[in-house]
């Protein structure tokens, strides 16, 4: 671990290598799992304003359940993340004629419908950011789902910290991120 301003980052993200694979996972992150993606407050504002919009993108049984339980939800451990479907899918998961989960907000900003990409814990993963008082913890999140994107990381040579880097930069500035490219250089020697 080391630290970046009001983070303590894990050396995973500039150790391991990812690039994800979508063709072998359809996406898989979007429809497994026990929990929607993780929303910032800010972010929970942004889901209710652009619904109207992404709302032509989602499906009759995405629309149910965003109708019946909102944008957003709050878990019971109190924290933010996007509505599921039954359980499973993320209620703004969409499918491609190839069967692989893509975002309906994405999309919708794809087509210029709406200015903002994604939440952002979706546009950092395979990064999860953790807040906490006083920092934030920036670590790599190894899921078996994603092994086809560490084999296609590991073939291309290309560490998570590069794969996310617009997301990170989204996240924490461009002088944030050339501090990690430092580090990261220095680590890497």
């Amino acid at each position: 671990m080391f630290q970046l301003g009001k983070t303590i980052v894990s050396e995973d993200i500039i150790e391991k290598d990812f690039v994800c694979n979508l063709a072998a996972c359809k996406g898989a992150c979007c429809i497994d799992g026990d929990a929607g993606a993780p929303l910032e407050l800010e972010e929970t504002k942004i889901l209710e304003e652009i619904y109207p919009k992404v709302k032509p993108f989602l499906t009759k049984k995405s629309i149910e359940v965003i109708e019946n339980v909102g944008t957003w939800v709050k878990s019971k451990e109190g924290d933010l993340e996007t509505p599921l479907i039954e359980d499973a899918n993320c209620a703004y998961v969409i499918f491609d004629k190839n069967k692989t989960a893509l975002c309906a907000i994405e999309e919708a900003y794809n087509q210029g419908e709406i200015g903002w990409k994604k939440p952002v814990s979706c546009h950092l993963y395979p990064i999860r950011v953790k807040d906490y008082s006083e920092f934030s913890a920036v670590n790599y999140d190894k899921w078996e789902i994603c092994d086809d994107a560490c084999t296609l990381g590991k073939e291309l040579q290309v560490p998570v910290y590069k794969f996310v880097k617009q997301a990170l930069v989204r996240k924490f500035g461009q002088n944030w991120y050339d501090e990690l490219e430092k580090v990261a250089e220095k680590h890497l020697k």
